[in-house]
Formats: C-alpha cells, structure tokens, sequence
C-alpha cells in the first residue's frame, strides 16, 4: 500500500495520506491539499468552500511541486489575487497529491474556527 507524506508547515505537522481513501471530505478536488489539511486537522482557510474561485487557501510548495497535479491557468490567475503568492504558490483546493509534498501555509491564510 502505498501512502504519501505531506507535510505542512509550520508545525510542522506530517500526514501519511492514503490515495486509496480519496477523497476524505467534500473541500476541493478529491486528494488535494486542502481534502487532507481538513481531514487531518489542519487549518487551512477556503471562503469558496474550495471551489478554486478564491485565492485564501493558498498555500506555498517547499519541497515536491512535481508530486503534485500541475495548476491550470485558471488556478495560476486566482493565485495571483494571493497576498504574498510566489512563483511556488498553489490553491490547495485544486492541487491533488500524487507522491510526497511539503507545503507552507502563510499565517494570514490559517483558520484557527473549525468550519462545519
């Protein structure tokens, strides 16, 4: 069986993510950055509940772009309305998880609510 490592930063906090049971919830594509940060407990904002149709769950690759499903230009023209986005900026709503990634949530995009 074959599990990816994302890890989120800060924390850090490590998830062992399982691609057999995506997708975990209802936020985002199926696998995405954001399924698994919800899943696993892992603040992460989402105002368009992860629809790819805001930019406050942008999160910035550290380590294994190439693990991750490539953005579309849509995806790259909503990371540009990102506070602080670099060229390593992602949604995590529509970045699925192909092998292992490490990731930084930017402190303005941290939800410290639980959303229901």
């Amino acid at each position: 069986m074959t599990t990816y490592k994302v890890t989120f930063e800060p924390g850090p906090v490590v998830v062992q993510a399982d691609p057999a049971r995506f997708p975990y919830g209802s936020h985002g594509r199926g696998g995405s950055l954001l399924d698994i940060a919800l899943a696993h407990g892992v603040p992460i904002n989402h105002a368009c509940g992860g629809a790819g149709a805001c930019s406050t769950c942008h999160v910035i690759v550290q380590e294994g772009a190439q693990n991750l499903s490539p953005p579309s230009d849509e995806e790259l023209d909503m990371v540009d309305h990102a506070p602080s986005h670099t060229p390593d900026s992602r949604l995590a709503c529509l970045a699925v998880v192909k092998g292992d990634v490490r990731v930084r949530i930017p402190a303005w995009n941290r939800n410290l609510v639980a959303e229901e």
